[in-house]
């Protein structure tokens, strides 16, 4: 997208002068050439997920198209070639992570929901590597809900009541257990635990009644409301434990109440627009009504929130006075709120953008800040300057109007100069410019089809009534099922758009672009008032304080790192190698630097491959060190959705979960589902494996011969170690041989990946866990022609943990970095006259597709079949062309 210059049409008040922008040497230009150097520099991404639906249900896959634009253009991006998208749970703790090979900023996968995951409130978080510079506040983070009903054997429903003893929060909590089909769990035992801030807050235990339900009661003691968890294990008749972990939003029902001046400052003597902002400790907004009393007790206006609890009103501050605002909740109590001091002299800059066509921007400065100097307006998006516009500070109050037909969508950043060229008033504003939306229609789409009938499509795509090529996504969704939440599902508009941008928790933010409204557009307005942030701060540009990038963008994958002596110095022109057999024997060789550092790029390689990478100096002697280029992990921060939490997950879906518990269950009796089935408690006398970690084709600890670390603790080397151990063995030339093998050397593996026979001696003992011998047939048969000459199966003591690579001396690695994720095919079933299937067909998702390409002409064709199961079926399309302009559409249509 080229974003256009303004054509700034100037209203004077009070007759405000007016001069056109140009380029000239002073302190102020070079601010912005700064800015467009830092914009040049550090370029920013926004990745947005299209979910196939707003929740899910154990047993279910979770299908997503990844699209990562390019902040500077809103194109898609060239910056990064991989993705990152994690499933974390309640506890923040990531569950499953897949890395996805980005090509131009779109790539697509999925998360299969095991039975061994618990019902709670999820979160599906992606970022690039490039993105972590700009913190996970700017990372793709939506909390979504996953019941359970198809493995579930309890059902939980709990409500908080909150008062307060000795002066600490008290929370009275009740509980209900039910079965999947609502009878209740009366007469079992219960026992507790309550966490919060990660802390214990309390434990007990207890009897539930013939309702099942259990009451008690913890205390927060820590000063300010806390979030946290219930950790409730119930004992059922066969005596099997079940623990269910129910989150805790909040200790208290108190209000947070926050003001904010616009512009940032009120400045006395000049009306300002105040906005304000009630969130209740559960994270959501909470209408409230007021009033502002000046510091002589004086009630000075009334006023009302609008929506999710925020509004606003204008005050006019005098000097000398002091203000208050009394806020009254529903409940009829009053929150006294001091509203932030007024400065004597200063700046209120004031946008009116309820207008369709125009913006309106009027400037106040104090009387005393007359003929100062001339004043700037940087009008921005993204740290693009769109435009500047100079006034002269000759009168108190300048106007100006700007046409939104030449404003980019996205939100506009607006920061006025004064003559000092120091920032002294900000404000931020939201454009949806229809014309840089692409239009999305569907042809032959009838409005009512039967059970399992194709449904054939043709998408049509236009941009600025022109035919666009595009990529787009396609979710097809039985909303009798799957009810959908148009105001708080993922959208690609709202979230690259609108919430991106923006720092904090956004409630509903599909709503404040849903509807095109003069009501809806002042709330949005509302919400940047009180919410508006921006990645860039302008001090730190002027002192020179920003950041440098710690995380340098992920051009392709790599295995790379530095060599030095034993003594930490680097070795120049050492020969480097790497060669894994994953898929097949790979090896490479390369050469290091003057600074010892070797790198092997534009790798394409899956997850879970291991490689082995040797080093040797110039003089091929092995005694040097290898030290890899390891990127640590993203921590996992707290959720900031934290509106989006639901107390009873299964509950709220539970429509949802009890469709999906009957469709699973089908799937399984058809051998198409795998399932985990928990045992009741038995005793099982068993023999420990002596080989827990080992990749042993055969299964851990099924072997000829198993020597553990026990045994090699007096020798210097793995040959000195198995001499005379092994019957039939003997060692040569460090290496191992079966004497019935007419001279094949025994097979090497390490921790599942294969090296050469050589390879034996460049093992330390220290380092070994287990070494199991394979030498008859039935133990070497699994391994084909590879187990020949006999296998030994060596497993480090880092074999089996999480580390990413195992060091052995001297010169010898194993790596097992993140490779890509194997995307699977979304399986949706043809009805032809040759298929007979007569199963029940209860998909919840009909049709998914993440890459429907719009190609010459803008069209694309797709089809589908129904299911069984009638309703209305809702099909959402999303996408984005090479302009980066973004389409999203939702069409419906019967199934009887």
């Amino acid at each position: 997208m080229r974003i256009k210059f303004l054509t700034a049409v100037i209203f004077l008040l009070a007759s405000a002068i007016f001069l056109a922008f140009r380029f000239q040497d002073d302190p102020f230009e070079a601010l912005l050439k700064k800015l467009t150097a830092y914009n040049e520099e550090h370029p920013q991404e926004k990745v947005y997920l299209h979910l196939d639906k707003p929740y899910y249900a154990i047993g279910d896959n979770i299908w997503f198209k990844a699209y990562v634009t390019d902040n500077r253009t809103n194109q898609l991006s060239k910056i990064s070639t991989s993705l990152y998208v994690e499933l974390i749970s309640e506890n923040d703790s990531v569950k499953k992570q897949i890395k996805l090979p980005l090509i131009s900023g779109l790539s697509w996968g999925d998360f299969k929901l095991a039975d061994t995951l618990k019902e709670g409130n999820y979160r599906i978080r992606a970022y690039t590597q490039w993105m972590r510079n700009a913190a996970p506040d700017f990372f793709f983070d939506k909390t979504v809900r996953i019941g359970n009903a198809w493995v579930n054997k309890v059902f939980t429903s709990t409500t908080y009541t909150f008062g307060k003893r000795n002066n600490a929060e008290l929370v009275d909590a009740l509980v209900k257990f039910t079965d999947k089909d609502g009878n209740p769990y009366g007469g079992q035992n219960v026992s507790y635990e309550v966490w919060l801030k990660d802390k214990p807050a309390g434990r007990g235990k207890g009897m539930t009644n013939a309702q099942g339900e259990i009451n008690f009661s913890f205390q927060n003691s820590t000063g300010t409301a806390a979030s946290g968890q219930i950790k409730a294990t119930i004992t059922l008749p066969n005596k099997q434990e079940i623990v269910k972990v129910i989150p805790v939003k909040t200790t208290s029902n108190s209000l947070s109440v926050q003001l904010f001046p616009e512009g940032g400052n009120l400045v006395e003597n000049l009306p300002s627009k105040v906005a304000i902002k009630a969130v209740s400790p559960s994270g959501l907004g909470e209408d409230v009504t007021g009033t502002v009393v000046d510091s002589d007790g004086t009630e000075l206006l009334a006023f009302s929130t609008t929506h999710l609890g925020m509004g606003n009103f204008v005050v006019n501050p005098q000097p000398g006075k002091t203000y208050t605002v009394k806020v009254k909740r529903k409940d009829g109590s009053i929150l006294d709120v001091p509203m932030p001091k007024a400065s004597p002299l200063g700046y209120v800059l004031s946008v009116n953008n309820a207008d369709t066509s125009k913006v309106n921007i009027r400037i106040l400065m104090s009387q005393q800040l007359l003929n100062q100097g001339e004043m700037k307006l940087v009008i921005q998006q993204n740290n693009t300057v769109l435009t500047v516009q100079k006034l002269q500070s000759t009168k108190q109050v300048s106007a100006l109007v700007l046409p939104k037909k030449d404003l980019p969508s996205g939100i506009i950043h607006f920061t006025l100069f004064n003559a000092a060229n120091l920032p002294v008033a900000e404000r931020l504003i939201f454009i949806n410019n229809p014309a840089e939306q692409i239009s999305v229609s569907l042809t032959n789409l009838k409005g009512s089809y039967g059970l399992r009938e194709n449904v054939p499509l043709e998408l049509s795509a236009k941009d600025a009534g022109k035919p666009t090529i595009g990529s787009f996504s396609v979710a097809v969704t039985n909303s009798s099922t799957v009810t959908p939440d148009p105001d708080n599902e993922t959208n690609i508009l709202s979230s690259l758009l609108l919430t991106s941008d923006l720092n904090g928790y956004v409630e509903k933010p599909n709503y404040y672009l849903q509807y095109n409204t003069k009501e809806s557009r002042e709330h949005l307005d509302n919400l940047l008032l009180t919410q508006g942030w921006t990645r860039l701060l302008w001090a730190d540009l002027m002192g020179n304080t920003v950041k440098p990038s710690a995380f340098p963008p992920e051009k392709s994958l790599k295995v790379s790192g530095t060599v030095t002596t034993t003594g930490g110095k680097p070795v120049p022109k050492g020969r480097v190698s790497l060669f894994s057999t994953g898929g097949g024997l790979f090896m490479v060789d390369t050469l290091t630097d003057a600074q010892g550092h070797f790198s092997f790029d534009n790798l394409i390689f899956g997850d879970s491959t291991k490689f082995v990478v040797q080093a040797r100096n110039a003089k091929n002697k092995k005694y040097v060190e290898i030290n890899l280029d390891i990127v640590p992990g993203q921590v996992v921060t707290k959720n900031r959705n934290t509106g989006d939490v639901e107390i009873n997950v299964n509950e709220s879906i539970q429509g949802y979960i009890r469709k999906s518990n009957a469709y699973f269950d089908d799937l399984n009796k058809r051998g198409l589902l795998e399932r985990t089935f928990l045992l009741d408690q038995i005793n099982i006398v068993q023999k420990k494996n002596p080989a827990p970690n080992s990749a042993n084709l055969n299964g851990a600890g099924h072997a000829d011969q198993v020597i553990t670390a026990r045994d090699l603790g007096t020798c210097i080397t793995l040959s000195q170690c198995l001499q005379g151990r092994v019957a039939g063995m003997t060692l040569r030339n460090g290496q191992a041989y079966l004497l019935r093998n007419n001279g094949t050397p025994m097979q090497i593996i390490i921790d599942g990946m294969q090296v050469e026979p050589d390879f034996l001696d460049n093992i330390s003992p220290f380092d070994v866990e287990t070494i199991e011998v394979l030498k008859s047939v039935s133990n070497t048969a699994i391994y084909g022609s590879r187990g020949g000459g006999g296998i030994l199966v060596i497993t480090t003591k880092r074999g089996g943990g999480d580390l990413s690579y195992s060091r052995y001396s001297p010169g010898i690695i194993t790596y097992a970095p993140k490779g890509y994720y194997p995307v699977r095919q979304f399986y949706s079933p043809q009805y032809t006259p040759e298929n007979t299937d007569k199963n029940a067909d209860r998909r919840s998702t009909v049709y998914w597709n993440p890459q429907l390409p719009a190609e010459a002409g803008g069209t694309a064709r797709f089809n589908f079949y129904n299911t069984d199961e009638p309703g209305t079926y809702r099909i959402v399309i999303e996408g984005i062309n090479d302009e980066g302009h973004l389409a999203r559409k939702v069409y419906t249509y019967e199934v009887k």
